[in-house]
């Protein structure tokens, strides 16, 4: 059959045609959250909306009144199961449900298995990592509270924070804490106190429960949102056997809501006692030191050298007098010493020198040129009568003087 604008589609055609195309998806196994459920006595067919937890998305349900009372549990609104159905399209209305022949209730063995599977996937990601955990501030302005209306984890938490610090403002966002309605509120709450700026940490608290009242605090959707929040959160669940994921999501995990508030708001006595404590320590170390300083200065002015601070020079003016006095002394043994060599040398000298040969009476002759004699000859002490020729000029020399003579002849040693 040809659709064009001219040969359009009637309503009928068209609502037959997606009737058609959803019944060849046979059925399938679906899983969700029971939100509602409508049981008229005397009718033959019971309504339900299945819900899926982690989105806001729903589904109609349509089943035989007898499937309900042949449950192995008795269903009721919030229980999570899993059924056999078929997709419906009714035409008359143009309205899709899922007529369902088989319901199952989830079991909190197969929770449990799940919630594993989703500890492990986010611990693979790093959202439980230590190092991404945000640190508490130490003196919280405003504390964002979510948590259910008018209930003990409320109370306890504001009345404990403000008898520690009465000081202290809260922001607290009311939520469902179980149940289909939890999750979206609380995400919703979650984001606002995450934009406030005045909000300097949030607490998540609720008094414990079974497994499958704490479900939303182990919904994916819930976890992610804390992990990218920006203010530090505080996970006060309050369940000691089966922790839920947000207590490994969240930058604190609290025992229950009043240790929630004890760990995330100081005590003012208990702060005032210890800022006592540690001025009264530190006043008690500064006195120590200085005393010890006292007895260092006191130790040191009673030293000699401190006491009477020119004793040193004037020990050395002292040494150094004496040494002057030893080194004079000893140039003057040294200076007498030599003068005295030198005298004796002298004397020697004298002794061995021409004067005293010639005082015995020996004369020293020396040739000297004469007139014919050539300009370039030099006078010469004579040891020889060869050196003495007849006529030759001599000059010789006594002890008291010297005189000139001439060699008249000449007597040869025999």
């Amino acid at each position: 059959m040809s659709n064009t604008p001219e040969s359009a589609w009637p309503v009928r055609t068209i609502n037959t045609k997606i009737a058609e195309w959803l019944h060849k998806l046979g059925q399938v196994w679906v899983e969700g959250q029971l939100t509602q459920i409508n049981r008229r006595p005397g009718t033959r067919t019971a309504f339900l909306t299945l819900r899926d937890p982690a989105a806001d998305i729903s589904i109609q349900v349509t089943c035989s009144p007898d499937l309900l009372t042949r449950a192995q549990v008795p269903l009721t609104e919030g229980a999570r199961v899993v059924m056999l159905g078929r997709p419906v399209f009714y035409t008359g209305r143009g309205t899709v449900s899922l007529r369902v022949t088989e319901i199952r209730p989830v079991g909190i063995g197969e929770l449990l298995a799940r919630i594993e599977r989703l500890r492990q996937l986010l611990a693979a990601e790093g959202l439980f990592d230590t190092a991404r955990k945000r640190p508490l501030p130490f003196l919280p302005g405003t504390v964002g509270l979510i948590t259910g209306r008018a209930s003990a984890a409320e109370r306890d938490i504001i009345s404990v924070a403000r008898s520690r610090w009465p000081a202290v403002r809260f922001e607290v966002r009311n939520a469902p804490v179980q149940g289909p309605a939890a999750v979206p509120q609380i995400l919703g709450h979650l984001a606002e106190l995450d934009a406030d700026p005045r909000v300097d940490v949030i607490i998540l608290a609720r008094g414990g429960g079974s497994v499958e009242d704490l479900l939303p605090f182990s919904d994916e959707a819930l976890c992610r949102a804390v992990a990218k929040a920006t203010t530090a959160v505080v996970s006060a669940i309050g369940h000691e056997p089966d922790s839920p994921l947000l207590d490994l999501v969240a930058d604190l995990r609290a025992a229950t809501p009043t240790d929630a508030a004890k760990r995330v708001v100081p005590d003012v006595i208990a702060e005032l006692s210890q800022i006592r404590e540690l001025r009264a320590r530190s006043a008690g170390a500064l006195r120590n030191w200085v005393t010890t300083q006292v007895r260092g200065l006191d130790s040191l002015r009673g030293r000699p050298v401190l006491a009477r601070p020119f004793r040193m020079i004037d020990d050395r003016v002292d040494e150094i007098e004496r040494a002057t006095r030893d080194i004079r002394r000893d140039v003057v043994r040294c200076v007498g010493s030599e003068e005295q060599r030198v005298d004796h040398l002298a004397a020697r000298l004298a002794t061995l020198g021409p004067a005293q040969t010639l005082a015995r009476g020996y004369a020293v002759v020396q040739r000297v040129p004469g007139a014919a004699s050539s300009s370039d000859e030099q006078p010469h002490v004579v040891n020889s009568v060869h050196d003495m020729p007849i006529g030759s000029q001599l000059r010789v020399r006594v002890a008291d003087g010297a005189t000139r003579a001439a060699v008249m002849g000449v007597e040869k040693k025999s």
